[in-house]
């Protein structure tokens, strides 16, 4: 008979008894953070205003026009789940501090870094909530016993002119990136407003297109990378070591940072495995896209200068809407298994209270 650790057992009954009760029982606001793959209109509001934040208690319209060709993941938990309210602080282009991987924006006029998690989204948050308006009541709407906060990075710090192009900031490494992320739920956390966080683990980058290797439709030389080198299969394969590496600690530091170290008392944790989600979809495309399922190009194709660029037909067959970004129609996948996860009910999540 197989000897189990008794630490391990703990933790395995840990997950069973965090599966049954996992969730608040009226999930009724979505709180966000990351980059262009969450974002929807708060980058548009830096462009437009010349590197300008928006000011506290801001009020961010929906847009049907982002990354995805369409809505995004958290407008469509909104519909799904009928939210009340969905504040969303991910900015397009983020990582998760520019500390560690900073890329310049350009900002209307002006250059600027993109508005990091850790430095600008979280501290944009806990203004807004601790803003009151003039009548008095708070400007964010948000029981903790109603309310998930979710947290998505790590495309930008992982990819081009970051970590995959040894572009980050002299003796920073991807543990730094990891030690952002839960600094970056410590700040949240600390507002005292959260409790329910589902931290979502990277996607399968290196089966995008601007990762891909050559026999996955890899692109070479592009609008995102106009310099890329030929070595397109090592670049591939070191963008998946890369993803499967830090995804691999979320799932194991995560219950440490909360059971061993009692880092969020009270709180409790789903890891929501869109790695696996997406790559689902990547090896199952009849079953999620429509026909004529393509999980290896791309809707919106643009020269090297993005100054043509052109949609294909068919955007609901598309697993990917450009080289980088999942489509609209993997966003509303993300958004259906994301309730799910907040039922307590996904195959895709580990839970952990």
């Amino acid at each position: 008979m197989r000897h189990v650790h008794p630490l391990l057992l703990a933790l395995a009954l840990q997950v069973a008894r965090a599966e049954q009760r996992w969730g608040p029982s009226r999930f009724s606001n979505l709180v966000t953070f990351g980059d262009s793959y969450t974002d929807d209109t708060r980058f548009e509001y830096f462009y437009t205003h010349d590197g300008s934040a928006p000011p506290v208690g801001w009020v961010e319209p929906v847009a049907n026009v982002s990354s995805s060709g369409g809505y995004v993941w958290g407008e469509y938990v909104s519909q799904y789940a009928n939210l009340s309210h969905r504040y969303n602080y991910a900015v397009s282009g983020a990582a998760c501090s520019n500390k560690i991987t900073p890329r310049l924006a350009t900002l209307g006029s002006s250059s600027a870094f993109y508005p990091s998690v850790l430095e600008y989204q979280v501290p944009a948050f806990t203004a807004d909530n601790n803003y009151h308006l003039p009548s008095g009541q708070k400007f964010l709407d948000i029981p903790a016993d109603e309310t998930i906060f979710a947290l998505w990075i790590g495309t930008n710090d992982l990819g081009v002119n970051s970590f995959l192009t040894d572009s980050q900031v002299t003796n920073t490494t991807i543990p730094d990136y990891i030690d952002c992320v839960y600094s970056s739920l410590d700040g949240v956390y600390n507002t005292g407003a959260a409790k329910y966080f589902v931290l979502m683990n990277l996607a399968p980058l290196q089966l995008a297109p601007l990762y891909a290797t050559s026999d996955h439709h890899g692109v070479g030389p592009n609008d995102y990378w106009p310099d890329k080198p030929s070595n397109i299969t090592e670049i591939s394969y070191r963008m998946w070591e890369q993803v499967a590496t830090a995804n691999d600690v979320y799932d194991y530091r995560t219950p440490y940072e909360l059971l061993v170290g009692n880092r969020y008392p009270g709180a409790k944790f789903a890891v929501m495995d869109t790695f696996a989600l997406i790559s689902e979809i990547y090896n199952n495309p009849s079953e999620y896209l429509a026909a004529p399922a393509n999980v290896t190009g791309y809707d919106y194709v643009c020269n090297i200068n993005a100054t043509v660029c052109e949609h294909l037909p068919n955007l609901e067959s598309y697993l990917w809407f450009d080289q980088l970004h999942p489509s609209v129609r993997t966003h509303q996948i993300i958004a259906k298994e994301f309730v799910n996860v907040v039922r307590g009910e996904s195959r895709f999540a580990t839970y952990w209270s």
